[in-house]
């Protein structure tokens, strides 16, 4: 039985603050309910930041907003309570229910739930941890119209060096995101692999590579005087140099996502991107 949830909201998209609040006192009716401080600040409550949710016992949170929020919040725990995204954006890729439905399937769901585990990649720039990535790892340049170089290695055997506007690095959860816009192909989320992606490669030998989930994988920028940027789920970003080494690898903890329809990725390809 859930005793205690967590309720985030992007609260700058319409709407969504106040499915947050009819949530949030809905909930408050039968348990308790921590708010991220973003949402807490407009509603006038007290707000708990979403990393240290499960130390105060939350056992589930409910994402409002977009993909955007969902993968904000997961980014923001080292190990991920499940996760309920309810869409008031557009896409929707990781929000699985519609804002009018909201109250109803939170209901179903508060005495028990099963959870669909996602892996995660975790990404170093030299020896320092940036946020691990969900959907996905881009590296891209950092000054619109300039090529990059990069050699890229997977279990310490070159793939590829290649020149290209960036490369992708995502995981089966993101191959329906940046990568499946730049050429990827669509995977399976049961599926244990990274997909790297070159995004505008110079070469027409330069294809998207699948590669063990499991597999170590490294990056090196070739140009002395280019720059680049790594991006990790849209959220975080950091800018690199030819001195900096990056090194991707699953992640030890996985996002874990509410499921609430079984063998449901399919038809979500369907209704979402045809």
């Amino acid at each position: 039985m859930i005793k205690k949830v967590g309720v985030v909201s992007r609260c700058d998209k319409p709407g969504a603050l106040d499915i947050a609040k009819d949530i949030i006192e809905h909930l408050q009716e039968t348990l308790e309910v921590c708010v991220d401080p973003g949402t807490a600040d407009e509603l006038g409550m007290e707000g708990t930041p979403v990393g240290q949710m499960r130390q105060q016992g939350v056992h589930m949170i409910i994402a409002i907003g977009g993909d955007g929020t969902v993968l904000r919040a997961i980014q923001n725990m080292d190990d991920p309570l499940p996760v309920l995204g309810v869409n008031m954006g557009t896409l929707g890729f990781l929000v699985d229910v519609d804002s009018r439905d909201a109250m109803q399937t939170v209901d179903s769901i508060l005495t028990d739930f099963k959870v669909d585990e996602r892996f995660r990649l975790d990404v170093w720039i030299n020896d320092v941890k940036l946020p691990p990535a969900t959907n996905e790892v881009v590296i891209i340049t950092a000054h619109p119209a300039k090529i990059l170089a990069y050699k890229v290695w997977v279990d310490e055997r070159e793939l590829e060096e290649l020149r290209a506007d960036g490369l992708v690095i995502a995981t089966p959860t993101g191959s329906t995101a940046y990568a499946m816009s730049a050429g990827g192909p669509i995977v399976d989320p049961r599926v244990d692999t990274t997909v790297v992606v070159p995004l505008a490669p110079f070469k027409l030998s330069s294809r998207p590579w699948a590669v063990p989930g499991q597999s170590r994988i490294k990056v090196e920028l070739l140009l002395p005087d280019k720059e680049a940027v790594v991006v990790v789920d849209g959220q975080y970003s950091q800018t690199i140099s030819a001195e900096d080494i990056i090194r991707i690898e699953k992640a030890s903890k996985p996002a874990r996502f509410i499921l609430i329809k079984e063998d449901g990725f399919y038809d979500k390809v369907k209704s979402k991107l045809y």
